[in-house]
Order: structure tokens, then sequence, then C-alpha cells
């Protein structure tokens, strides 16, 4: 018998393979040898080797949403505090993973983004995720009075997402946190016109 919380053992599991080795270089036998179950387990959870990668995005989605959630809803912060404190939270995650591995939306997205219609569609969903957590704050800061007013909310959190995303690819060639820094040093000094 199938214990009820495997196939989240065999997304965990998987989920970590990916983010450190990407899609392809990722086998099934693999993550069943890693996981310690039969194949044939596999295949009662997932469907094919794209069904379990798109599993694994909602995973990542839902890992992702787990550790901005609490600083969200931290209302002891201003909005832009909490935004700001969101990105200290993933550059100090970076530091200590000696900036390795990046974000596994991201790489994926440049994995698959164009081999995969069922992925692009996924991954772009994650993406606007992330888009929808930061309007929401900016509208928050807007009400507070900590952004400009003419601001275009949607385009800026595009903006960010974007920007930290090409943040990150830098930040794994050059192996240090100030692509990351330089992101946040613009967006919240000069973007949003936060000062020292």
């Amino acid at each position: 018998m199938v214990k009820p919380d495997t196939k989240q053992m065999i997304i965990e599991i998987g989920a970590q393979i990916i983010h450190q080795k990407g899609y392809h270089h990722t086998g099934i036998q693999e993550v069943i040898k890693a996981a310690g179950i039969p194949k044939g387990s596999f295949y009662f959870y997932f469907a094919s080797k794209e069904d379990f990668g798109l599993q694994v995005i909602d995973y990542f989605n839902n890992k992702y949403m787990e550790m901005v959630r609490p600083i969200v809803n931290d209302t002891s912060l201003p909005p832009v505090k909490r935004l700001e404190k969101i990105f200290d939270w993933f550059i100090n995650f970076f530091i200590e993973r000696d900036y390795t591995c990046g974000c596994p939306i991201g790489n994926l997205s440049q994995e698959m983004g164009d081999l995969s219609p069922a992925f692009r569609s996924k991954l772009n969903e994650s993406f606007v995720l992330m888009v929808e957590l930061i309007v929401g704050l900016l509208k928050k800061a807007r009400e507070a009075g900590e952004i400009p007013p003419g601001l275009d909310l949607e385009e800026t959190a595009n903006f960010i997402v974007s920007g930290w995303h090409g943040a990150l690819i830098r930040m794994k060639i050059v192996k240090g946190a100030e692509p990351l820094e330089n992101h946040k040093r613009f967006i919240f000094h000069t973007l949003l016109k936060q000062g020292d």
C-alpha cells in the first residue's frame, strides 16, 4: 500500500534535484532512487515527467508563499518596509547558499519557456503570483503616502520582478550579492524614492 504522503515526498525530493540540476538533467530514475520508491509509485501519481514537472512548479509557488506570507502580513511594518524585507530575506537566503541555484521559477523559465506550452503557461502563472503580491504591497504603500502617487503599480511590479530575475542570473555569474543589492538600491532609492 502506498502511503498518502508519498506523492508529496516525491515532489519535494524531485524539486530539490530540479532546482540544483534543471529539469532536463533530472531523470525519473534519479528521483525515484532518491525517494526510495519503486518506479510504479511514480507513475501512480504522475502521468508523465512533464506532469511531474508542472506539479513541482506548484510546489515551488507554495514554498515561495510560505516564505513571504509572514512578511507580507506583518502589519507592524509599513508596506514598503515589508517589500524591502522580502528582498533582504532572499538576499540572505542566497548568501547562505553561496549564491548557487538561483530562483527555481526563473531557472525553469529559461530552460523550458521556449520548449513547452504547458510549462510556459504554468511558469507565467508563477510570475503573475509574484507580481500580484508586489502590487498588493504597493497599493498599501500608495494609500499610506509612501510612494509617488502617479506610479503605475502593475508596471512597477512587473519591472521589479523582471529586474530581480535578471539580478539573480548575474548573482550566479559573479558569485556575489552585489547584483541583488544593486537591484534593491535602485528599486527603493530611485524607483520608489525611499531615502536612507
